[in-house]
């Protein structure tokens, strides 16, 4: 069977990405010994992925179904095996390798990254973390099934101004926070479209291995590689899902933003192939045992809160703001790097900062060097936006935005609410369109790839 499978899978490959695979280090390994890394896909967010893989260690293949960047990848990490896909990748160096970056591609990060972390892999997985909701729980679950260190791709969780924002949040800066708004300028690839004629496949694409797990369907030339792949649904998570993951870190961390019980979307409008230009989303997050309920609004394509609760400060294309009791904080870059307080708190902010920051770990190598750390610590939960206490359920907050989205394709128009029931993965009522957004929580996989 697995020789069947393997002259099979010779012919495919997994869509520009990367995967970066570990041995799992001994406690009494020496601290010389490099870790060995697979990378798959080193184009794109996947170029930078792999040199720092190449820097924290040592490249021993290279995955990508374009073959123009196997060609690249083979003078970048010199003795680096090529493949075209990951699955006779790991079926061929599995026990010869160490960790799994995974930079493909939205559609293809629950596969590759699953596949990988049954092995006993570390996983540094791109985000979004995953495509659809339970694809993100199911691989929260496997990390900790299989005691490995994983890190989601967002990096600004490893800068000291973000966990600064984080810590002081939690410290009372603000208050109680009543509501948080966050705003992107994305998207700035082409949503809204039609997927256009159908044209050759490039000589230097594996189109069959770029589909990967998704439904068939003709290669377009410019519509989907290598980056406009983003706007449509059968591969991307538009707006919501790429900055999200960013925008979001400081959010999710510093108030709990976990298992909203509805969304409810207005957008541009979309043909339920590829995402729409704008939306504005609401969700609603019940009272916990930590603080009251409250709303978070996520705006794209160029929609803006209302410029009074910046309170004089300039309106800015990316920001979020948690509005609270006692002050707000902004951030004008959306991600925490940068922060104003507004309000009588930001009196407070210095007393306050000097007093907490003994408590803020500083990320010394930065977010890939985090990950590494926690390997060689054998401690799964060490990195900040590790898949178990993290990024697995920051993940299923975002992607919930996108069943609203999904249910909001008439111009202008107030979508459908969607009642959700995080625990149990479940659309609560009767929407209309049930099939659809149950897939956008459950997707069915094409034959030959499965979680």
């Amino acid at each position: 069977m697995k020789t069947h499978r393997r002259n099979f899978l010779k012919s495919t490959a997994v869509a520009g990405a990367g995967v970066l695979i570990a041995r799992d280090l001994l406690a009494n390994e020496s601290p010389n010994e490099k870790i060995a890394f697979a990378c798959v896909g080193i184009g794109g967010k996947g170029s930078s992925d792999s040199a720092d893989a190449a820097r924290f260690g040592q490249v021993v293949a290279v995955c990508d179904t374009n073959r123009n960047q196997l060609k690249g990848g083979e003078k970048r990490f010199a003795g680096a095996k090529l493949y075209e896909d990951y699955r006779v990748m790991f079926d061929e160096l599995g026990k010869s390798i160490d960790a799994v970056t995974v930079s493909t591609t939205d559609h293809m990060h629950a596969p590759i990254a699953a596949m990988a972390m049954r092995m006993g892999k570390h996983c540094f997985c791109q985000k979004p973390l995953t495509r659809t909701i339970s694809e993100a729980r199911k691989l929260a679950e496997l990390a900790k099934e299989n005691n490995v260190v994983t890190q989601m791709g967002n990096q600004t969780t490893a800068t000291t101004p973000s966990r600064e924002c984080v810590a002081l949040i939690q410290a009372g800066l603000i208050g109680t926070v009543k509501e948080v708004i966050s705003w992107s300028n994305r998207p700035v690839w082409p949503q809204g479209g039609e997927r256009g004629t159908p044209t050759e496949v490039p000589a230097y694409l594996n189109w069959e291995a770029w589909i990967g797990s998704a439904p068939m369907r003709p290669y377009v030339a410019g519509a989907y590689d290598p980056f406009s792949w983003r706007g449509w649904w059968d591969f991307g998570c538009g707006a919501l899902g790429d900055m999200g993951c960013h925008q979001l870190s400081v959010l999710y961390r510093a108030t709990d933003l976990k298992n909203p019980v509805s969304v409810q979307a207005k957008t541009s409008g979309h043909n339920c192939d590829s995402l729409p230009k704008w939306s504005v989303i609401d969700f609603v997050f019940p009272d916990t045992e930590q603080r009251p309920g409250f709303t978070f609004t996520w705006l794209d394509g160029g929609q803006r809160p209302n410029p009074d609760l910046l309170q004089g400060e300039t309106m800015t294309g990316s920001g979020f703001l948690l509005i609270g009791e006692k002050g707000t904080m902004f951030s004008p870059d959306g991600q925490g790097a940068s922060r104003k307080i507004l309000g009588s708190a930001k009196d407070d902010e210095a007393a306050l900062l000097e007093k907490i920051r003994p408590e803020i770990r500083v990320a010394k190598e930065g977010h890939f060097g985090e990950f590494v750390e926690g390997i060689k610590k054998n401690d799964p939960t060490f990195p900040m936006s590790n898949m178990i206490t993290n990024s697995g359920g920051l993940t299923e907050t975002i992607l919930l935005g996108n069943l609203a989205v999904w249910a909001a394709n008439k111009p202008e128009e107030l979508g459908e609410k969607v009642e959700w029931d995080a625990k149990n993965l479940k659309i609560l009522g009767t929407p209309k369109d049930r099939e659809r957004l149950e897939s956008l929580v459950f997707p069915k996989y094409r034959e030959g790839y499965t979680l």
